[in-house]
């Protein structure tokens, strides 16, 4: 039993250099795909939001929504679409977009941080002026590409002690709402902060080399050489894009984790080896 509390103490030690070096610096982080879905990963998640706020980050959460989306749609009977991974979002889709990122899923994931002990709040990108954008193609309907993020209303949050939650919805300069894409939404975030880290929560481990090996770091250089000898291939490039995009606009560093795993933003942060893929400029 002794041996048992040592070793929890060896990892408080391996940690404490990372919460010395990233107090009171800005976190956001995508919460999306399996980690949304399975109780134990969303139980988790929230506590491990509310520990990263006690010990001094400042963390925002972006969430997705799609698999809760996808079975609404079904229930509704309305159909899918998908142009180059994105949702085509026409008016019916765009009502259950809306009522499951801004009304369910939103308000879930704040209950279960006040859970936690945490106080979060709500907010919907397409209110306040949050996140303006503007139309991305004419083929995809209602989905929006971020011009403009309100960093003062986030940063009031911030300030106040809060965790924002924020729904990855856009409205354009005529008030149109429009659909955002989660992973870009909080890059934008991110960039507009000059947040110390951004963190996009996935299904798959993180990025693998041309030999197929979880990359533990890579570089612009090595991400466009594996792009053009196919090894990022699908939907992962366009992660890898926006963390690129993070990174020119101010961003630190951009981690892309495995959310399958119990505690992967604390493993990824503080522990010397991390989770997932870092990537840097």
């Amino acid at each position: 039993m002794v041996q048992q509390w040592i070793e929890k103490a060896d990892v408080l030690i391996e940690a404490l250099p990372y919460m010395r070096r990233f107090y009171g610096c800005t976190l956001v982080i995508k919460y999306g795909g399996h980690a949304m879905v399975a109780e134990d990963l969303r139980a988790s998640f929230a506590t491990d939001v509310v520990l990263l706020k006690y010990i001094g980050l400042r963390p925002l959460v972006v969430h997705g929504g799609g698999p809760q989306i996808r079975r609404e749609l079904e229930r509704r009977k309305i159909a899918e679409r998908f142009v180059a991974g994105l949702r085509v979002t026409d008016d019916a889709t765009m009502e259950v977009v809306e009522a499951v990122l801004g009304g369910r899923i939103n308000g879930e994931i704040v209950e279960r941080i006040a859970q936690s002990g945490g106080r979060a709040t709500g907010l919907l990108g397409s209110e306040g002026g949050l996140l303006e954008v503007r139309c991305q193609k004419p083929e995809l309907g209602r989905v929006g590409e971020v011009v403009a993020v309100n960093t003062a209303l986030l940063r009031s949050e911030l300030d106040a002690g809060a965790i924002p939650i924020i729904a990855p919805l856009g409205a354009d300069a005529s008030g149109v709402v429009h659909n955002v894409n989660a992973d870009a939404a909080a890059g934008a975030i991110a960039a507009a902060l000059e947040a110390e880290k951004l963190i996009l929560l996935t299904d798959v481990e993180g990025v693998r080399d041309a030999a197929g090996a979880l990359a533990s770091q890579l570089g612009e250089a090595e991400i466009r050489e594996l792009i053009k000898r196919g090894a990022i291939a699908g939907g992962m490039i366009p992660k890898v894009e926006c963390c690129l995009q993070a990174l020119h606009a101010g961003v630190s560093r951009v981690h892309i984790i495995d959310g399958r795993v119990l505690h992967a933003v604390l493993l990824e942060i503080f522990t010397d080896s991390g989770v997932g893929t870092l990537i840097e400029t």
